[in-house]
């Protein structure tokens, strides 16, 4: 049973896995992962029937899913899955049920680019529409990390990043006229970085 169930989710984010569990996106249909990798967030959503876009600044992130997609070209054809950025998605406003952005938004250069980001992948959701966040926060490291200026710190792991807040959330989140439908959560792992989950509704 643990090999079937791994077969089937692959190596899922565990939080929108237990958004899946929860049914928050049974009714949705249309799926895009804004900054998709190598599909990890995807497995489920390919072999489930969904229909599974995807969106990456590299080439050889976008060869690997069409070939992870290649078995569901009917739900996921190779047309779904492009070249391009975050900020300038090539998709008409209010096309998807559900939009994934796990460890994107932490990549801004700054405050504008980092809204830039957030309103593309907003426009494209219907109204009734998910937004699933997964990105790093100073929350519960705010005295281990350090700026380097345009929102961004450096991490007692040694990485850059640009850095959210539970204030700058909610803020963004009354921006959009969104609603929170789960409490944003945040993973401390040993203190090395903070990772923190924003599932909004749209």
């Amino acid at each position: 049973m643990n090999e079937e169930l791994r077969d089937l989710i692959g190596n899922i984010d565990i939080y929108l896995f237990d958004q899946l569990l929860k049914g928050t996106y049974d009714g949705c249909q249309n799926i895009l992962d804004a900054g998709c990798g190598q599909g990890r967030n995807v497995n489920y959503f390919l072999r489930t029937g969904y229909h599974v876009f995807g969106i990456d600044s590299s080439a050889s992130n976008i060869a690997y899913i069409k070939q992870l997609a290649s078995p569901y070209k009917e739900t996921a054809p190779e047309d779904n899955f492009r070249l391009g950025f975050v900020e300038e998605l090539p998709f008409e406003d209010e096309r998807f049920d559900l939009v994934i952005s796990s460890a994107v938004l932490h990549f801004a250069d700054n405050l504008p680019h980092f809204e830039k980001m957030l309103n593309s992948m907003w426009r494209v959701i219907r109204p009734g529409g998910y937004f699933f966040c997964r990105l790093a926060s100073d929350i519960g490291i705010e005295q281990l990390v350090k700026p380097i200026g345009n929102g961004r710190y450096t991490l007692p792991d040694g990485s850059e990043r640009f850095l959210v807040n539970q204030n700058m959330l909610l803020s963004f989140t009354n921006k959009l006229a969104a609603t929170l439908h789960e409490p944003i959560k945040t993973t401390n792992v040993q203190n090395q970085r903070a990772m923190t989950t924003w599932c909004l509704q749209k």
